[in-house]
């Protein structure tokens, strides 16, 4: 793995820092931070993994306003020596991975407008602070988050970006875990949505199968909608083992295998019923 505080030479990602400049936030924007974190908080109480909330509580962080990444990287810093990264908006892959790669994790700094609380397609700073970077306290979750950085390096280099794009999407967006209690999440792209929230855990309609390598590298994914499918893994050192190894031989294999609808099953999927409804 990459050193902590090493980024590799050949990717500038100069160009796409910023600064947090969180003594510039507005009233109202503290107040925005505030209404979606009263309302994700109580959502995902009973339906986060226990880990995430762990992370939430180590990190302090609260409706009080909106993070500032300092304090936040003081905290998180010692705990796994990962470290939120401002940047200007959506970075190239390339800038992604690396900074990855070097325990940064690229957040933006905007939030979203009043009119936006329930849908906003560009991740902005309540997403990556409520629905990433709790997580990054878990040294599994983040040595995992480091080895994808790595990864994505390499997949740039041999054609399976589209793959690992898929991987990501699946886990560290749209991930479920089962427990002992029952199936949770861990996705960030549903612990940020008030809507995917109840419908990823409760809801008949999506397809909720085992977590299987090549199937989820096998299957498409839309971005506009609730998602049609989730993957559930067993436990994040799980997920951390069967991603660990070279994947290009796993490329090479899958370019021979056809894609699958995210609205299919096929024979072998292990498949988990919903959760029955909680209380909103």
């Amino acid at each position: 793995m990459a050193a902590a505080d090493k980024i590799p030479a050949q990717t500038d990602v100069a160009p796409y820092l910023t600064e947090q400049r969180w003594e510039g936030y507005r009233p109202e924007q503290h107040a925005i931070w505030r209404t979606l974190f009263h309302r994700q908080a109580a959502l995902v109480q009973r339906r986060a993994v226990p880990a995430y909330l762990d992370g939430v509580a180590a990190l302090s962080v609260s409706a009080d306003s909106i993070p500032d990444f300092r304090i936040v990287n003081d905290m998180l810093g010692r705990r796994t020596g990962w470290s939120v990264t401002p940047v200007t908006g959506l970075v190239p892959d390339d800038v992604f991975f690396t900074l990855l790669a070097s325990r940064r994790f690229p957040a933006t700094c905007f939030i979203r407008r009043e009119d936006q609380l329930d849908y906003l397609q560009e991740p902005d700073v309540f997403h990556d602070l409520f629905g990433h970077v709790p997580l990054l306290v878990n040294p599994v979750f983040a040595d995992y988050m480091q080895a994808y950085g790595e990864g994505g390096l390499k997949a740039l280099s041999l054609g399976g970006l589209g793959r690992l794009a898929r991987l990501y999407w699946y886990n560290v967006e749209f991930g479920l875990i089962a427990t002992e209690d029952g199936l949770r999440i861990y996705g960030a792209g549903i612990l940020s949505s008030r809507s995917e929230t109840i419908y990823a855990l409760e809801d008949e309609r999506p397809h909720r199968v085992g977590f299987d390598l090549m199937r989820i590298m096998r299957t498409r994914f839309r971005i506009d909608d609730l998602q049609q499918c989730y993957f559930v893994i067993d436990s994040f050192a799980q997920l951390f083992a069967a991603t660990r190894p070279d994947f290009a031989p796993l490329y090479a294999a899958l370019d021979r295998q056809p894609d699958v609808e995210p609205t299919a099953t096929e024979k072998g999927d292990r498949l988990f019923a919903p959760v029955a409804p909680l209380s909103h």
